[in-house]
């Protein structure tokens, strides 16, 4: 509605004219008494709905034009993305205005505050992800919502939501000053999940952003020695990344329908420096139930477990392994997974988890017990509920090696399951192809979750694995 022209209203498809009559200052002022009152950054809103009317004004200060932005609660947009946010990742939403950012952001609270049972807080500055009032719609579902008194204060209540409410999961709509996105860093840093958005069309509008560029990383330009420069094939200045991204991964909106997942931050980047090219993955909203490997790997085969894993644990597809933590700080254990970039989450219930990791002194609770009765989920026990003894567990759970490609770890572990399978069918020994110490190290604890005998032999590099029955050690 503009002063002295006629109604209209915008979709998606083109403009249509509402009436032939200009709208009037009376009009104006009618609508303005009936909606919420106008913040410092002139917007409004209708209590109890996500609506959202924006004002134009003149000189003096008066209303002169209103942009009323019917809002919206759509299931099902998380789709693309869902299994990004349901790993813990931090995922940043690119995209142009009234693409669908906040759309998404919404789904995503409720998923994560719902389905997850996570503690969610919503940093809502001009409330619209969760309506005008004091009541949050319920299209964030159980997630608390934080409201903003100013615009420029949105860094600071950030950061009072991490310090005063313990929230696992932060969402900030509209990432767009210098210290939004320091405030982001600060919050990522501690450990808690980050999901927001900022305006931009792609990775690169963003790496070339003085102002947000520190979101993914930020640049530097680098001069190199002449060794180094004549290594790589390049001149002696270039420019790479600063810093590890403050978002695990980025979605560029394209459309409604589509967008492209960046779910690698640090390396679409490091491309992008590079070769000046960031390829993505390109995903529709269909795409919930196939997330690409690159993101959602099969289910590892867990490594020495305290009562026997199950076959369907390392079936393709599957999405990522729940974990729950028993008397084991469940913050801890998303960092970890987090810090690994494992295909797996926690879960605030034992039956709905693939595998439990509890604190060994407690390994035996009734209640524990109570919960594992008629199921055959594998418990894992660690000496001291910290991270550092978190991470050594994971990373044997997960066949973590560091140094190793992650497809030659996936190789060798695929050839341990094979050989045991054999093993158990046939009742004989069979001798794997030679590896590495660190991935034999890998193929002995496989043999060990089949509770099987597995010795090296030979001398490097044909030095290699030999797995056997157990009856076999025996007879020797």
């Amino acid at each position: 509605m503009d002063l002295g022209r006629p109604p209209e209203v915008r979709l998606s498809d083109g403009v249509r004219a509402l009436d032939t009559v200009p709208v009037t200052l009376g009009e104006i002022d009618h609508v303005v008494e009936s909606v919420g009152a106008f913040n410092a950054d002139n917007r409004a809103g209708i209590e109890g709905t996500l609506h959202r009317i924006s004002a134009l004004r003149n000189r003096n200060g008066r209303v002169i034009g209103l942009t009323l932005r019917v809002g919206r609660a759509v299931s099902g947009t998380i789709g693309p993305v869902r299994d990004l946010v349901e790993a813990g990742l931090g995922v940043l939403l690119l995209g142009r205005p009234g693409v669908g950012k906040t759309t998404r952001l919404r789904e995503v609270a409720r998923v994560l505050a719902d389905e997850m049972g996570k503690r969610v807080i919503v940093v809502d500055t001009s409330n619209e992800i969760a309506g005008d009032g004091d009541i949050p719609h319920p299209a964030i579902g159980r997630a608390r919502r934080m409201q903003v008194p100013h615009p420029d204060r949105q860094h600071a209540v950030m950061i009072e939501a991490v310090e005063n409410h313990m929230p696992e999961v932060i969402i900030v709509d509209e990432i767009g000053t210098l210290q939004e996105a320091l405030a982001a860093r600060t919050i990522a840093e501690r450990g808690v999940q980050l999901v927001g958005t900022a305006h931009g069309n792609d990775l690169a509008n963003l790496v070339t952003n003085p102002t947000l560029a520190d979101l993914v990383g930020g640049v530097q330009s680098v001069i190199l020695g002449d060794e180094e420069a004549r290594f790589r094939g390049t001149q002696k200045t270039v420019t790479e990344r600063k810093a590890a991204p403050t978002f695990d991964a980025v979605v560029e909106i394209v459309s409604r329908e589509q967008v492209v997942v960046h779910p690698d931050t640090a390396r679409s980047v490091d491309a992008l420096l590079r070769t000046g090219q960031a390829p993505g993955e390109l995903r529709g909203n269909d795409d919930a139930a196939t997330p690409p490997p690159a993101v959602s790997e099969p289910r590892p085969s867990p490594a020495q477990p305290r009562t026997t894993a199950r076959q369907e644990e390392t079936d393709e597809g599957q999405g990522p392994t729940r974990i729950y933590p028993y008397a084991i700080s469940r913050d801890s254990l998303d960092r970890v997974i987090r810090q690994l970039r494992l295909p797996a989450r926690s879960v605030p219930h034992p039956d709905r988890a693939d595998v439990i990791v509890a604190l060994r002194s407690r390994a035996d609770d009734h209640r524990l017990q109570q919960a594992l009765s008629g199921r055959d989920t594998p418990v894992y026990e660690v000496k001291k509920n910290s991270t550092a003894q978190l991470r050594r567990l994971l990373e044997g759970v997960f066949h973590v090696v560091k140094g190793v490609d992650g497809e030659d770890v996936k190789g060798a572990v695929a050839e341990a399951e094979a050989a045991a399978r054999q093993v158990l069918d046939r009742g004989v020994a069979v001798e794997l192809p030679p590896r590495a110490a660190p991935l034999r190290k890998v193929q002995h604890r496989v043999a060990m979750q089949h509770r099987l005998v597995a010795e090296s032999e030979g001398s490097e590099p044909q030095r290699h694995l030999v797995i056997m029955p157990p009856e076999v050690r025996g007879e020797d």
